[in-house]
C-alpha cells in the first residue's frame, strides 16, 4: 500500500518527530491513571524553552490509518478496539469502558495511532540522517493481535517491518529495550525472525513476566528491585557493546523507557535523572560510533517530573555532538570525524 507516513520530511527539519495528537487530555480522565497524558507535549515545551527546536523545525506525525497498522496487526485485532471495555483494559483505565466508542476512538486511540505513525515516520527518517526521536511511541506490550499496559498498537514492529519491506539496505535490526518492563510485544512478533536481535534489560519481578516471550531475548539482563546507577550502567553499556558485538544491525530501535526513575510506582527501580541521561548518551555513543541509524522512542514514565528529564536527556545528545541538525541532513555518522572532514575542506580551500 501507499502511506503517508514516509512522505518525505522537509530537510530544514531535525528528525525529531511529535504532534501536539499526542497528547491525551480529556474529562479529567488523566488523573485517574499514574500516566502522566501530556508527557509529550511538555517535553517538547522544555525543547522549546532551550531554543532548541522550534515547531516549524519538528517533524510533524501524522496518524497511522488502518491499512498502515494491518502490515502488523490482524484485523480482527483492530476489530476489537471497537469495543471501549476492551480499550479499558488495554490502557488500564476502567472508565473508558463507560464512554462511547466514537469518544474513545477520538480521544484515546487516535492520540496512540497518532505516535504509532510517529515511530513508523521515525524510523525511515533514522536510515534516512543516522538518527531520529520520536517524542512519544514505544508501546512495547502490544503485539500483532493483543494489547496491553497502555499500549494499543505495535508501533516497534511496525517501525521495523515497515523498513524490511520499503527500505533497501535494511535487513537486520536490533532492539534495545531499557523501559523498566520486560519488552514482551515485539518479543512475540519477533519471536521466530532471526533478522531481529533483541536486548532487555528490565525489572524481574513487575508486569508482564512473560516467560513465553522471554525467549526471542538474544540478550537478557533480569534486575532486581531497587537497582540504582552503578550497577545499572555499567550492565547498559557492557550488554549494548556486547550485543554490537555480536551483530551490526541496519538501525537500532532504542527504546528509553523513563520508568526506571527512582520513586516510578510501577518500575520499582532507584535510578537517578542523571542516570537516565547518562544511559541515553552510552546508547547513542555506541550507535553513532558505529554508524549505525539509530531510532529512540520514549515509552514508559510515570512521574511528573519524566518530561523534564527526556528533555534534558536529548539537550545532553545534542550538546555532546551525537545529535546533530547539519550533521542529520547529511546522514553522517560519527560526530568528531566529520568535523575533522569538515575542518581539513576548510584548510584545502584555504590553501587554494
Amino acid at each position: 500500500h501507499r502511506t503517508a507516513l514516509y512522505e518525505d520530511a522537509p530537510a530544514a527539519c531535525w528528525p525529531i518527530v511529535y504532534s501536539p495528537d499526542y497528547n491525551i487530555t480529556f474529562v479529567g480522565l488523566e488523573k485517574l491513571h499514574p500516566f502522566d497524558a501530556g508527557k509529550w507535549g511538555k517535553v517538547i515545551n522544555f525543547l522549546k524553552e532551550e531554543k532548541l527546536i522550534a515547531d516549524d523545525l519538528i517533524v510533524q506525525a501524522r496518524e497511522a490509518t488502518d491499512e498502515d497498522l494491518l502490515v502488523v496487526h490482524t484485523r480482527r485485532y483492530l476489530n476489537k478496539l471497537k469495543w471501549s471495555f476492551v480499550v479499558a483494559t488495554i490502557t488500564e483505565i476502567p472508565p473508558v469502558a463507560f464512554l462511547p466508542n466514537f469518544v474513545v476512538q477520538r480521544k484515546v486511540l487516535k492520540p496512540l495511532r497518532t505516535q504509532t505513525g510517529g515511530t513508523i515516520m521515525a524510523g525511515k527518517l533514522a536510515v534516512d540522517r543516522g538518527w531520529a526521536i520520536n517524542v512519544g511511541g514505544g508501546f512495547h506490550h502490544c503485539s500483532s493481535d493483543k494489547g496491553g499496559g497502555f499500549c494499543a498498537y505495535a508501533d516497534i514492529t511496525l517501525a521495523i517491518k515497515f523498513l524490511f519491506e520499503r527500505v533497501q539496505g535494511v535487513s537486520k535490526a536490533m532492539i534495545i529495550d531499557l523501559d523498566a518492563h520486560q519488552g514482551n510485544g515485539h518479543e512475540r512478533d519477533f519471536m521466530d525472525d532471526h533478522r531481529v536481535y533483541i536486548m532487555d534489560v528490565y525489572n524481574r519481578y513487575i508486569y508482564p513476566g512473560d516467560g513465553f516471550a522471554k525467549r526471542a531475548i538474544k540478550r537478557k539482563v533480569e534486575l532486581e528491585w531497587g537497582t540504582e546507577d552503578t550497577e545499572y550502567l555499567q550492565k547498559v553499556h557492557t550488554h549494548v557493546e556486547g550485543a554490537l558485538n555480536e551483530l551490526k544491525p541496519d538501525i537500532i530501535v532504542y527504546n528509553a523507557g523513563t520508568d526506571i526513575l527512582d520513586g516510578d510506582p510501577l518500575g520499582g527501580l532507584a535510578v537517578s535523572p542523571q542516570g537516565i541521561v547518562k544511559r541515553d548518551e552510552v546508547v547513542f555513543k555506541a550507535a553513532r560510533s558505529r554508524r549505525i541509524p539509530i531510532l529512540m522512542v520514549t515509552s514508559g514514565g510515570y512521574q511528573k517530573r519524566t518530561a523534564r528529564i527526556i528533555a534534558d536527556s536529548i539537550l545532553n545528545l545534542h550538546s555532546l555532538g551525537l545529535i546533530d541538525k547539519e550533521l542529520a541532513a547529511s546522514g553522517a555518522g560519527n560526530p568528531k570525524v566529520e568535523q575533522m572532514i569538515r575542518d581539513a575542506a576548510k584548510d584545502f580551500s584555504n590553501l587554494s
